[in-house]
């Protein structure tokens, strides 16, 4: 049955390597990786109570800061269990549909995570250029659309992917050097023309996390001409804080995931190199950005400090 396997083209399993040229550092990466998992989770699920306990929170921008947690919570608890098993307990086999699903959940996730931080944009762009009709445009009933628009884009565009890499050929080897299941690690696996499906997920890849970042740049250039012209220097100061916290999670959300996008398909890193950042980019985002928002944000630091029973000094 096992030999079936490495020979058949539509293999049952694959097998990730973990870190290439690392494996005997495996144990000792796999501390920073489980501590940086452990408080995503903790900070992503505290920053999520918090957000629907208190009602004067429940306004546009923190209910897609929740919707942007809820992501970072399933992008990260989809990827780290399976590399923390390929770490600690050797287990490096993966069934294909696991693989697949992966591959699915991974990629669907991160342009759901690129849609919500362009919908926080947005949020921002008309509370600080048009405040006396922000509540009138984001209502509920719009948040609510929005919110379905950004699960559904990711959900449609990215679901031909496991479709797609199911039916190749992968006749060459059934071993993936990275921890968790990548969309162009199999592509390079296979042994068939993959020119139209490497067209198309440069496409994906444009209209979602490429677009998004245009149209964010945009959004904040003209945040930014506004801020400045507000007559009053408090007015300034409190509009600049609270896109500072936006502007340093668009630049560890996309800094990384646009390293390791062109690395993957134009680059020639390290292969270890290339994986770390592959790494950075789902494990980073989801533990920065509640620590970016409760340190920012003194609504949510104060209900924070309350919910953990501290009496904020």
């Amino acid at each position: 049955m096992a030999a079936s396997n490495w020979t058949t083209p539509h293999p049952s399993t694959f097998i990730l390597l973990g870190i290439p040229g690392l494996e005997a550092a495996h144990v000792w990466i796999s501390i920073p990786f489980c501590s940086v998992y452990l408080l995503s989770l903790l900070g992503n699920g505290l920053l999520l109570a918090v957000i629907k306990t208190e009602p004067s929170l429940h306004e546009p921008m923190y209910l897609f800061l929740s919707m942007l947690a809820l992501a970072d919570l399933v992008i990260s608890t989809t990827t780290l269990p399976k590399a923390l098993c390929i770490f600690w307990f050797s287990e490096r086999a993966i069934h294909t549909n696991s693989c697949l699903a992966q591959i699915f959940l991974i990629h669907s996730l991160a342009t759901m995570e690129s849609g919500f931080m362009l919908a926080m944009a947005f949020d921002r762009y008309i509370a600080i250029c048009n405040p006396l009709r922000h509540s009138a445009i984001l209502t509920n009933q719009a948040i609510a659309k929005i919110g379905v628009g950004v699960v559904m884009r990711g959900a449609v565009l990215l679901g031909p992917h496991p479709f797609l890499l199911k039916w190749l050929p992968y006749c060459r080897t059934h071993v993936i050097s990275h921890t968790y299941c990548e969309f162009m690690a199999l592509v390079k696996l296979a042994c068939a023309d993959t020119t139209v499906m490497r067209a198309y997920g440069l496409l994906v890849a444009f209209l979602t996390g490429g677009l998004d970042f245009i149209l964010v740049v945009l959004s904040y250039i003209l945040i930014l001409q506004a801020v400045f012209n507000l007559p009053s220097k408090d007015a300034r100061h409190k509009s600049l804080s609270t896109c500072g916290s936006h502007i340093c999670i668009m630049l560890v959300f996309y800094t990384p995931a646009f390293f390791s996008f062109l690395s993957h398909r134009f680059g020639h890193v390290a292969p270890h190199v290339h994986i770390l950042i592959a790494n950075m980019y789902i494990l980073f985002p989801p533990m920065m950005n509640p620590i970016i928002y409760g340190v920012r944000t003194p609504r949510i630091r104060q209900r924070v400090l309350h919910v953990l029973g501290i009496k904020p000094s």
